[in-house]
Protein backbone atom coordinates (compact mmCIF):
# COMPACT_ATOMS: atom_id res chain seq x y z
CA UNK A 1 0.00 0.00 0.00
CA UNK A 2 2.55 2.45 0.79
CA UNK A 3 4.66 1.90 -2.33
CA UNK A 4 1.32 2.70 -4.16
CA UNK A 5 0.93 5.92 -2.54
CA UNK A 6 4.81 6.17 -2.93
CA UNK A 7 4.41 5.57 -6.74
CA UNK A 8 1.19 8.00 -6.99
CA UNK A 9 2.71 10.75 -5.43
CA UNK A 10 5.79 10.23 -7.37
CA UNK A 11 3.17 10.41 -10.52
CA UNK A 12 1.49 13.82 -9.36
CA UNK A 13 4.94 15.42 -8.76
CA UNK A 14 6.34 14.47 -11.57
CA UNK A 15 3.19 16.39 -13.84
CA UNK A 16 4.07 19.75 -14.94
CA UNK A 17 1.32 22.53 -15.15
CA UNK A 18 1.69 25.24 -17.83
CA UNK A 19 2.24 28.40 -16.60
CA UNK A 20 -0.19 30.56 -17.40
CA UNK A 21 0.35 34.74 -17.18
CA UNK A 22 -1.97 37.92 -17.44
CA UNK A 23 -1.58 37.59 -20.97
CA UNK A 24 -2.53 33.92 -21.63
CA UNK A 25 -5.81 34.93 -19.77
CA UNK A 26 -6.11 37.71 -21.88
CA UNK A 27 -5.87 35.68 -24.98
CA UNK A 28 -8.28 33.46 -23.78
CA UNK A 29 -10.68 35.81 -22.82
CA UNK A 30 -10.78 37.64 -26.00
CA UNK A 31 -10.54 34.20 -27.90
CA UNK A 32 -13.94 33.38 -26.03
CA UNK A 33 -15.17 36.81 -26.88
CA UNK A 34 -14.84 36.46 -30.80
CA UNK A 35 -16.08 33.22 -30.55
CA UNK A 36 -19.26 33.51 -29.22
CA UNK A 37 -20.26 36.72 -31.13
CA UNK A 38 -19.29 35.07 -34.50
CA UNK A 39 -21.15 32.40 -33.34
CA UNK A 40 -24.29 34.55 -32.47
CA UNK A 41 -23.93 36.49 -35.89
CA UNK A 42 -24.09 32.98 -37.56
CA UNK A 43 -26.96 32.25 -35.62
CA UNK A 44 -29.40 35.55 -36.48
CA UNK A 45 -28.63 35.28 -39.84
CA UNK A 46 -29.72 32.95 -42.99
CA UNK A 47 -25.82 31.97 -43.00
CA UNK A 48 -26.53 29.24 -40.07
CA UNK A 49 -28.36 27.43 -42.92
CA UNK A 50 -25.51 27.26 -45.02
CA UNK A 51 -23.08 26.75 -41.56
CA UNK A 52 -25.16 23.02 -41.19
CA UNK A 53 -24.42 22.55 -44.75
CA UNK A 54 -20.65 22.43 -43.68
CA UNK A 55 -21.22 20.36 -41.40
CA UNK A 56 -22.89 17.94 -43.21
CA UNK A 57 -19.92 17.79 -45.47
CA UNK A 58 -17.09 17.71 -43.00
CA UNK A 59 -19.33 14.67 -41.06
CA UNK A 60 -19.36 13.01 -44.53
CA UNK A 61 -15.54 13.71 -44.62
CA UNK A 62 -14.22 12.45 -41.26
CA UNK A 63 -16.58 9.23 -42.12
CA UNK A 64 -14.92 8.76 -45.06
CA UNK A 65 -11.41 8.90 -43.52
CA UNK A 66 -12.34 6.55 -40.94
CA UNK A 67 -13.57 4.09 -42.70
CA UNK A 68 -10.66 5.06 -45.27
CA UNK A 69 -12.42 5.76 -48.54
CA UNK A 70 -9.45 6.82 -50.93
CA UNK A 71 -11.89 8.10 -53.89
CA UNK A 72 -13.88 10.33 -51.92
CA UNK A 73 -11.20 11.28 -49.83
CA UNK A 74 -8.97 12.54 -53.02
CA UNK A 75 -12.14 14.08 -54.44
CA UNK A 76 -12.54 16.10 -50.91
CA UNK A 77 -8.66 17.17 -50.97
CA UNK A 78 -8.71 18.29 -54.55
CA UNK A 79 -12.30 20.22 -54.09
CA UNK A 80 -10.77 21.93 -50.48
CA UNK A 81 -9.62 25.30 -52.09
CA UNK A 82 -12.21 25.44 -54.26
CA UNK A 83 -14.96 24.82 -51.22
CA UNK A 84 -12.93 27.72 -49.68
CA UNK A 85 -13.00 30.31 -52.07
CA UNK A 86 -17.49 28.80 -52.76
CA UNK A 87 -17.95 29.47 -49.18
CA UNK A 88 -16.44 33.31 -48.98
CA UNK A 89 -19.05 33.90 -52.25
CA UNK A 90 -21.52 32.02 -50.76
CA UNK A 91 -21.06 34.28 -47.53
CA UNK A 92 -20.22 37.28 -48.98
CA UNK A 93 -23.66 39.28 -48.07
CA UNK A 94 -23.27 38.09 -44.42
CA UNK A 95 -19.76 38.92 -44.44
CA UNK A 96 -20.44 42.59 -46.18
CA UNK A 97 -22.91 43.17 -43.35
CA UNK A 98 -20.23 42.01 -40.95
CA UNK A 99 -17.86 44.09 -41.91
CA UNK A 100 -20.02 47.15 -41.86
CA UNK A 101 -20.89 46.75 -38.65
CA UNK A 102 -17.49 46.60 -37.38
CA UNK A 103 -17.09 50.21 -39.18
CA UNK A 104 -20.09 51.78 -37.46
CA UNK A 105 -19.43 54.13 -34.38
CA UNK A 106 -22.00 52.42 -31.98
CA UNK A 107 -19.97 49.02 -32.60
CA UNK A 108 -19.85 48.31 -28.48
CA UNK A 109 -23.31 48.69 -28.28
CA UNK A 110 -24.05 46.79 -30.81
CA UNK A 111 -22.35 43.67 -29.98
CA UNK A 112 -22.79 44.26 -25.91
CA UNK A 113 -25.52 41.35 -24.40
CA UNK A 114 -26.82 44.15 -22.05
CA UNK A 115 -27.18 47.22 -24.54
CA UNK A 116 -30.08 49.01 -25.85
CA UNK A 117 -31.05 46.15 -28.84
CA UNK A 118 -30.91 43.72 -26.11
CA UNK A 119 -34.88 43.10 -27.01
CA UNK A 120 -34.84 42.72 -30.54
CA UNK A 121 -35.80 38.93 -30.04
CA UNK A 122 -38.63 39.39 -27.70
CA UNK A 123 -41.85 39.12 -29.50
CA UNK A 124 -44.43 41.75 -30.39
CA UNK A 125 -47.92 41.92 -27.72
CA UNK A 126 -51.29 41.29 -28.89
CA UNK A 127 -51.91 45.14 -29.20
CA UNK A 128 -49.24 44.95 -32.06
CA UNK A 129 -51.76 41.75 -33.44
CA UNK A 130 -55.05 44.06 -33.13
CA UNK A 131 -53.62 46.55 -34.76
CA UNK A 132 -52.04 44.50 -37.31
CA UNK A 133 -55.24 42.44 -38.20
CA UNK A 134 -57.69 46.14 -38.03
CA UNK A 135 -55.42 47.67 -40.58
CA UNK A 136 -55.35 44.48 -42.95
CA UNK A 137 -58.57 44.58 -42.71
CA UNK A 138 -59.38 48.18 -43.64
CA UNK A 139 -56.40 48.04 -46.36
CA UNK A 140 -58.54 44.90 -47.89
CA UNK A 141 -61.92 46.29 -47.65
CA UNK A 142 -60.77 49.87 -49.83
CA UNK A 143 -58.58 47.70 -52.08
CA UNK A 144 -55.10 49.12 -51.06
CA UNK A 145 -52.22 47.12 -51.43
CA UNK A 146 -49.64 46.22 -48.43
CA UNK A 147 -46.68 44.31 -47.45
CA UNK A 148 -45.94 44.41 -43.74
CA UNK A 149 -43.26 42.19 -42.69
CA UNK A 150 -42.98 40.50 -39.27
CA UNK A 151 -39.52 40.16 -38.22
CA UNK A 152 -38.67 37.28 -36.22
CA UNK A 153 -34.73 35.80 -34.61
CA UNK A 154 -32.96 37.01 -38.41
CA UNK A 155 -32.59 40.46 -38.65
CA UNK A 156 -33.37 42.63 -41.63
CA UNK A 157 -31.16 45.38 -41.28
CA UNK A 158 -29.83 44.90 -44.68
CA UNK A 159 -33.38 45.29 -46.39
CA UNK A 160 -34.13 47.87 -43.37
CA UNK A 161 -31.40 50.21 -45.00
CA UNK A 162 -32.94 50.04 -48.50
CA UNK A 163 -36.27 51.87 -47.31
CA UNK A 164 -37.11 54.95 -45.35
CA UNK A 165 -36.26 54.47 -41.03
CA UNK A 166 -39.29 55.49 -39.31
CA UNK A 167 -39.18 54.08 -35.64
CA UNK A 168 -42.68 54.33 -34.47
CA UNK A 169 -44.87 52.62 -32.07
CA UNK A 170 -47.55 50.36 -34.23
CA UNK A 171 -51.05 51.47 -34.95
CA UNK A 172 -53.58 50.67 -37.51
CA UNK A 173 -53.87 54.19 -38.39
CA UNK A 174 -50.27 54.69 -39.36
CA UNK A 175 -50.09 51.65 -41.11
CA UNK A 176 -53.24 52.84 -43.55
CA UNK A 177 -51.73 56.17 -44.07
CA UNK A 178 -48.11 54.66 -44.75
CA UNK A 179 -49.91 52.47 -47.67
CA UNK A 180 -52.76 54.79 -48.82
CA UNK A 181 -52.51 55.65 -52.64
CA UNK A 182 -50.15 58.48 -53.79
CA UNK A 183 -48.39 59.18 -50.55
CA UNK A 184 -44.25 59.30 -50.74
CA UNK A 185 -44.01 55.82 -48.62
CA UNK A 186 -46.88 54.07 -49.49
CA UNK A 187 -44.27 51.78 -52.23
CA UNK A 188 -42.48 48.91 -50.91
CA UNK A 189 -42.62 47.18 -47.70
CA UNK A 190 -42.94 48.15 -43.90
CA UNK A 191 -40.78 45.91 -41.86
CA UNK A 192 -42.02 45.68 -38.09
CA UNK A 193 -39.69 44.73 -35.57
CA UNK A 194 -41.50 43.87 -31.83
CA UNK A 195 -44.06 46.73 -31.26
CA UNK A 196 -42.63 49.05 -33.68
CA UNK A 197 -42.49 49.93 -37.56
CA UNK A 198 -38.77 50.11 -38.18
CA UNK A 199 -38.83 51.21 -41.50
CA UNK A 200 -41.06 51.81 -44.66
CA UNK A 201 -40.78 51.61 -48.46
CA UNK A 202 -38.37 48.65 -47.79
CA UNK A 203 -37.13 46.80 -51.19
CA UNK A 204 -37.09 43.25 -51.12
CA UNK A 205 -35.75 40.33 -53.13
CA UNK A 206 -37.73 38.40 -55.74
CA UNK A 207 -38.96 34.69 -55.17
CA UNK A 208 -37.63 32.47 -58.11
CA UNK A 209 -39.59 29.26 -57.25
CA UNK A 210 -41.70 28.67 -60.36
CA UNK A 211 -44.22 26.90 -58.64
CA UNK A 212 -46.02 30.13 -57.83
CA UNK A 213 -48.99 31.19 -59.74
CA UNK A 214 -48.48 33.07 -62.51
CA UNK A 215 -51.05 35.89 -61.53
CA UNK A 216 -49.22 36.46 -58.66
CA UNK A 217 -47.59 40.12 -59.01
CA UNK A 218 -44.12 41.62 -57.37
CA UNK A 219 -45.85 42.30 -54.37
CA UNK A 220 -46.50 38.39 -53.56
CA UNK A 221 -43.43 37.35 -55.13
CA UNK A 222 -41.29 40.00 -52.86
CA UNK A 223 -43.17 38.68 -50.10
CA UNK A 224 -42.12 34.72 -50.72
CA UNK A 225 -38.68 35.92 -51.76
CA UNK A 226 -38.11 37.36 -48.29
CA UNK A 227 -39.74 34.64 -46.45
CA UNK A 228 -37.22 32.14 -48.11
CA UNK A 229 -34.44 34.23 -47.02
CA UNK A 230 -35.20 34.54 -43.29
CA UNK A 231 -37.74 33.72 -40.86
CA UNK A 232 -40.16 36.30 -40.94
CA UNK A 233 -43.87 36.10 -41.79
CA UNK A 234 -45.23 38.35 -44.51
CA UNK A 235 -48.85 39.60 -44.40
CA UNK A 236 -49.69 40.81 -48.10
CA UNK A 237 -53.08 42.96 -49.39
CA UNK A 238 -53.53 42.62 -52.93
CA UNK A 239 -54.21 46.03 -54.71
CA UNK A 240 -56.28 44.32 -57.62
CA UNK A 241 -58.46 41.74 -55.31
CA UNK A 242 -57.93 43.18 -51.73
CA UNK A 243 -56.81 39.67 -51.19
CA UNK A 244 -55.22 39.00 -47.79
CA UNK A 245 -51.85 36.58 -47.93
CA UNK A 246 -49.30 35.31 -45.68
CA UNK A 247 -45.98 34.04 -46.67
CA UNK A 248 -43.91 32.31 -44.24
CA UNK A 249 -40.93 29.88 -44.83
CA UNK A 250 -40.82 30.37 -48.33
CA UNK A 251 -45.04 29.23 -48.81
CA UNK A 252 -47.70 31.43 -49.56
CA UNK A 253 -51.11 31.28 -48.31
CA UNK A 254 -54.04 32.99 -49.91
CA UNK A 255 -57.65 34.36 -49.31
CA UNK A 256 -57.16 34.36 -45.45
CA UNK A 257 -59.79 36.25 -43.57
CA UNK A 258 -59.26 38.62 -40.39
CA UNK A 259 -59.64 35.65 -38.01
CA UNK A 260 -57.20 33.39 -39.91
CA UNK A 261 -54.44 36.15 -40.01
CA UNK A 262 -54.80 36.80 -36.13
CA UNK A 263 -54.42 32.66 -35.67
CA UNK A 264 -51.14 33.28 -37.68
CA UNK A 265 -50.00 36.06 -35.54
CA UNK A 266 -50.56 34.40 -32.60
CA UNK A 267 -48.67 31.60 -33.54
CA UNK A 268 -45.94 33.46 -34.88
CA UNK A 269 -46.21 35.51 -31.55
CA UNK A 270 -45.63 32.75 -29.18
CA UNK A 271 -42.10 32.50 -27.74
CA UNK A 272 -41.19 28.91 -27.17
CA UNK A 273 -39.34 29.65 -24.14
CA UNK A 274 -42.57 30.12 -22.20
CA UNK A 275 -44.08 27.07 -20.36
CA UNK A 276 -46.86 26.13 -21.37
CA UNK A 277 -49.67 24.97 -19.21
CA UNK A 278 -50.12 21.05 -18.76
CA UNK A 279 -53.02 19.54 -19.94
CA UNK A 280 -54.51 16.39 -18.31
CA UNK A 281 -56.66 13.80 -20.37
CA UNK A 282 -58.04 11.68 -17.59
CA UNK A 283 -60.74 11.90 -14.82
CA UNK A 284 -59.50 12.19 -11.54
CA UNK A 285 -61.80 10.47 -9.02
CA UNK A 286 -64.55 12.77 -7.88
CA UNK A 287 -62.97 15.32 -9.97
CA UNK A 288 -63.59 17.05 -13.56
CA UNK A 289 -61.50 16.17 -16.68
CA UNK A 290 -59.83 19.00 -17.40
Amino acid sequence: MNQIIASLKGYVYGLSLPKIGVVDILEIIIIAFALYHVTFWVKRTRAWTLVKGVFVLFSAYIVAYILDMSVILWVFDKTIGLGITALLIVFQPELRKALEELGQKKIVSSILPFDENKDRNIRFTDRTVNEIVRATSELAKAKTGALIIMEKDIILSEYERTGIIIDSAISSQLLINIFEHNTPLHDGAVIVRGDRIVAATCYLPLSDNMGLSKDLGTRHRAAVGISEVSDSLTVIVSEETGMISVAVGGKLLRNIDGDLLRRKLNDFQENPSEEKPKKYFWRRKGGDRT
